[in-house]
């Protein structure tokens, strides 16, 4: 039970050995190691600028912090749980090399605002990735819609049939969805890249730091306003994994759709065999695993944000040891969501649409009711006695086991006399997709809008900062 230099001073002895185990961080919290050295060396130019520090003494510092950098990526550091977290095996390793000079970098520092600035580091940067990939997933999805922008099969509500739509509009969907990820990540990075480092443990410093440089070499844009609120705040950790939980739901949903599409009842797509598994019994199976444990991935993510939602409500100021949790949360969340994806960009480049089998499903459940309806209005009749028109003549349809366009034009003119011949082309399926021209709607011109916008967006591939 060895004390802790760093601060067992006070203290008689160490930790238990149960203790020690219970509360370190190191085993997951060393994924900040070079975050933590990028805010170390920026703090320690700023000690030499300041003089608070001697010029000679910083730049010792910063070839030390480059030395123990390069042990970390070459896998030689030596990681040692006494020492409890990533900080302290990084300032005990800098002491080894630089002597003396090496205890003199937490000055004006505590470890409170030093653990803000490398997570908030470390946050922006997998944010930054994850909007790449999401970006990646939806330029994927543009191109599928693209490709299918002709083809139409049965869009649905309360999942019945409604109307039919084009399989491009249906893709383009989560495309949209996908750019409203991508958006909200780079929104909250403005509050993520604001600078804590000079708050102290919670009060403040006697030192005369200069918090504005070390904020503008790690390209923050801004600074912190109130240092018990800087050590305290983790709103950026809840804000990205409500990123990540709102992203792993819109994945969630298209999963769902690749589930009901792959079963033969619907026969829509066929798996691509990478991404589907057997069954160790039933020879015949082809099951959408990877699509099913995506959609249950999304639990975990949920769980991460609840987790850190959990451990901030109770919370007095300022710094409480509960915050440590806030680090194995994201990064498992982080894990998850990067990897779901990467991996659904290349299972949708891989995944083919039966265009047949979803044109045939337009004709089952009177999908072309709407345009009825619509005909009818055209004719002059208001829309609620030509929505109840329709109504008969489905009815009528459903009894004679035949779809809309197959009753006879003298039977549909027995319910409505002012039906004549050319309800026919009305109720033609790909001709109800055409006409849909509406701002964002499923017709062509609306869909060849959809996709200029989306791939001009896409063009404009601007790290926010």
């Amino acid at each position: 039970m060895s004390k802790n230099k760093s601060w067992g001073g006070r203290f008689a002895a160490g930790p238990a050995e149960a203790v020690a185990e219970y509360t370190q961080s190191v085993s997951f919290d060393r994924a900040l190691a070079l975050h933590d050295i990028a805010g170390s060396r920026a703090h320690a130019r700023m000690l030499g600028a300041q003089g608070i520090l001697s010029l000679a003494e910083a730049e010792l510092l910063v070839k030390g912090l480059d030395r123990v950098q390069e042990e970390i990526e070459q896998g030689r550091f030596i990681w040692k749980q006494e020492l409890e977290d990533v900080h302290m095996n990084i300032e005990s390793r800098l002491t080894e090399l630089t002597g003396n000079v090496g205890k003199k970098l937490h000055t004006g520092r505590s470890r409170n605002d030093q653990v803000g600035l490398s997570f908030r580091l470390f946050v922006s940067e997998r944010m930054q990735e994850w909007r790449n990939l999401a970006r990646a997933l939806a330029r994927v999805f543009v191109v599928r819609a693209s490709e299918h922008a002709g083809d139409i099969l049965p869009g649905y509500t309360h999942m019945q049939p409604a109307q039919p739509v084009s399989l491009g509009q249906h893709l383009l969907a989560y495309a949209w969805m996908l750019r409203r990820d991508a958006m909200r990540m780079e929104d909250c990075q403005r509050r993520v890249r604001v600078s804590p480092l000079g708050a102290g443990a919670l009060a403040g410093t006697v030192y005369p730091l200069d918090p504005h440089a070390v904020a503008r070499e790690l390209g923050f844009a801004e600074l912190f306003g109130n240092s018990m609120d800087a050590v305290s705040d983790r709103d950026f950790v809840l804000e990205a994994l409500f990123c990540a939980s709102c992203g792993m739901m819109h994945l969630s949903r298209f999963c769902e759709e690749i589930i009901i599409w792959a079963n033969p009842a619907f026969g829509f797509v066929r798996l691509p065999d990478g991404y589907a598994t057997g069954s160790s019994m039933m020879p015949q199976k082809k099951n959408p695993d990877v699509a099913e444990l995506m959609r249950g991935k999304v639990g975990r993510v949920y769980g991460s944000l609840l987790n850190m939602l959990t451990v901030m409500k109770g919370l007095p100021l300022t710094y409480n040891r509960d915050l440590q949790e806030d680090k194995e949360a994201f990064l498992d969340a982080d894990a998850t969501y990067a990897a779901s994806l990467g991996i659904m960009a290349d299972m949708l480049r891989e995944l083919r649409f039966d265009a047949p089998r979803m044109r045939a499903a337009c004709a089952g459940g009177f999908l072309n009711a709407t345009e009825l309806a619509d005909y009818l209005v055209g004719k002059g009749i208001a829309f609620r006695e030509a929505h109840y028109l329709t109504g008969e003549a489905v009815a009528l349809a459903e009894q004679r086991g035949l779809g809309l366009e197959d009753l006879p034009l003298e039977e549909l003119r027995n319910i409505c006399g002012a039906i004549d011949a050319d309800v026919f082309a009305a109720l033609d399926y790909e001709a109800a997709v055409r006409r849909r021209e509406s701002a964002g709607g499923t017709g062509p011109s609306s869909l060849r809008a959809q996709i200029a916008c989306l791939r001009e967006w896409l063009k404009s591939d601007i790290d926010v900062q």
